[in-house]
């Protein structure tokens, strides 16, 4: 291994900051050397020299490799359940919080903390989580790679000179001794990775992974406890303003353009992925943006490519050996490659990233069956049973043994990262959006004219100028239809979108067929739902009950399979005319 010139390495920090603070005198951490906040050329410096695999890439990023794990490991992460939280949190065969004691997460601090105490170096990194001042969290990194001290100093809040001179205490701590296994022997673990979560002891470790993504979404899943226990809103979603202040969020998985959407050259960007609503509106949590670069183009996602310079991290993509020119059609490690890079990065970034309360909510479901229509407008229990749904499908393809869509349902659009039921977030969210007046839309990014196979993908040309109308007023006063099955109100016309696109029947060519799918694709959101039906204990069974009002009303599949599309013919002609 490359090893740096001993007079060309930066200064090691004064450990006195790190030594003398609680948190490390109870985990018994004691480096050798740390290095605190260097700059973003003293990390390339020392990732150049002590990671193999490291390279500058033609356009000044970092590209760097996450070795055998190149996607979080949901399956592998735990949460501490104390008495002091738990009856809070979500538990069950449906949630995420895999459970783990605290006797096993101080084991695993110690194995993690013995693992840094023998290098040579470690990097540490003191930011802050969250714009609101008022919600604002000191956080401290602790890890062996200087890529992963990079990727944190790009994905939080960098403190000034002074700020980081009077930095004080952490409110959190991430141990990342993730190039270190975990015991696979010991009390709740699945494997040798494990990605431990302490509410009592406000600190996460990481073992088996290098995947940086664990980090960022470690304190994220810690912000959706911390937040709605103050009253706030924890979101996984875009965030862009118009020039008139008016706010909006987008929800949306993968694959189905939320982060293409929320890049609107002609809105600036208050976050990418992660924000906050609290009583003075919304805010980013993070400083920074974590893209998929899979399929990258300039001409399609102009921002995001132009971010990519000097203090971008790009993590395993492939790239030529001489030329150092990046392929972002290549899967050749992995699809899921990524750029971290500060949001500042963004030419269009709002700072600080702090916006007014939310005037539209747009939920984003790439529907590969073909059967929902362009853009609907939901009523609030609506938006509630659809924010719970998380509704996106999987195309043939994209998993070995996908040969048919498959419909993909994650909580809250982010259910890996929830510590709270869903019903807790939707309910916030309903009671938010009332109040302020927001006005939430289901738009389809996915399929039309039959499903993935046999239609073709929305426009997005058309999804834009859908989007465009929401922005600028046009569907308040727009004339509206009911759709069957799913009863979601759609509007009959739209500047700049062919009105026979609106209606999805209208663009079928088996009308059967059509009816069958629209109805499998209900019964599909009413069988998920019940991964929910213990919500009413969180938030009592009426609004339980009205939750589930705004779901869909699928006919018995062998009515629809009998009469076809005449099963939902007169419905249709009774809400048009």
């Amino acid at each position: 291994m490359l090893r740096m010139a001993q007079e060309n390495l930066p200064a090691g920090a004064d450990l006195t900051f790190l030594l003398s603070s609680k948190f490390t005198k109870e985990s018994g951490l004691a480096p050798k050397c740390a290095y605190r906040n260097l700059s973003t050329p003293q990390l390339y410096e020392m990732a150049l020299a002590f990671e193999p695999g490291t390279h500058i890439t033609s356009t000044g990023a970092l590209a760097t490799k996450s070795g055998d794990k190149m996607g979080r490991c949901p399956k592998d992460k735990r949460v501490t359940r104390d008495p002091e939280t738990e009856k809070d949190l979500w538990w069950g065969p449906y949630s995420p919080n895999y459970v783990m004691d605290d006797r096993t997460f101080l084991t695993n601090r110690e194995r993690a903390v013995d693992y840094l105490n023998t290098l040579e170096r470690v990097y540490v990194v003191d930011a802050f989580v969250n714009w609101d001042p008022a919600s604002r969290l000191k956080v401290r990194v602790v890890t062996s790679r200087a890529y992963h001290a990079l990727f944190m100093s790009n994905m939080l809040i960098r403190p000034t000179a002074e700020e980081l001179e009077n930095f004080g205490e952490p409110e959190f701590v991430i141990y990342n001794a993730g190039a270190f296994p975990a015991n696979k022997y010991t009390n709740f673990m699945t494997s040798q990775t494990s990605i431990d979560l302490s509410l009592k002891h406000k600190e996460m470790v990481i073992l088996g992974t290098m995947y940086a993504g664990e980090m960022k979404k470690g304190v994220f899943t810690l912000m959706h406890y911390l937040m709605p226990m103050q009253g706030k809103l924890s979101l996984h979603s875009g965030c862009n303003v118009g020039a008139a202040g008016d706010v909006t969020l987008f929800f949306g998985l993968s694959g189905t353009g939320k982060t293409t959407l929320s890049a609107d050259p002609k809105r600036p960007l208050i976050g990418d992925d992660e924000h906050v609503w609290s009583d003075n509106g919304v805010f980013n949590i993070e400083g920074g943006c974590y893209a998929k670069c899979i399929d990258l183009k300039e001409e399609t996602e102009p921002e995001i490519w132009k971010a990519i310079r000097f203090g971008t991290v790009l993590e395993n993509v492939d790239l030529d050996p001489s030329t150092r020119v990046v392929d972002y059609s290549s899967q050749l490690l992995t699809e899921n490659t990524r750029a971290s890079y500060p949001i500042e990065f963004m030419a269009n970034a709002r700072i600080p990233c702090v916006g007014d309360h939310p005037k539209n909510v747009i939920l984003l479901a790439c529907d590969a069956f073909g059967v929902l229509p362009p853009v609907s407008r939901l009523t609030l229990e609506q938006a509630m049973y659809h924010f719970i749904s998380g509704y996106t499908a999987k195309v043939a393809g994209t998993e070995v043994g996908v040969t048919e869509p498959q419909a993909t349902f994650s909580a809250c659009f982010g259910s890996a990262f929830l510590m709270m039921h869903p019903y807790k977030y939707a309910t916030m969210l309903a009671e938010k959006m009332e109040k302020h007046g927001t006005t939430a839309w289901l738009l389809n990014t996915g399929w039309t004219g039959g499903k993935y196979g046999v239609g073709k993908r929305m426009s997005l040309k058309h999804t834009r100028a859908i989007i465009d109308a929401i922005h600028s007023g046009e569907l308040d006063n727009a004339e509206f239809v009911t759709t069957p099955i799913f009863g979601l109100q759609v509007p009959t016309s739209i500047s700049g979108v062919p009105s026979e696109v609106l209606s999805p029947e209208n663009v079928w060519g088996n009308k059967n067929e059509f009816a069958t799918t629209l109805n499998n694709l209900g019964h599909m959101f009413v069988k998920n739902f019940g991964h929910f039906s213990d919500g009413d204990s969180f938030v009592g069974a009426e609004m339980a009950a009205r939750i589930l009002t705004g779901g869909p009303s699928p006919l018995p599949a062998e009515t629809v399979s009998k009469t076809g599309f005449s099963a939902i013919k007169e419905f249709i002609k009774s809400v048009v005319a």
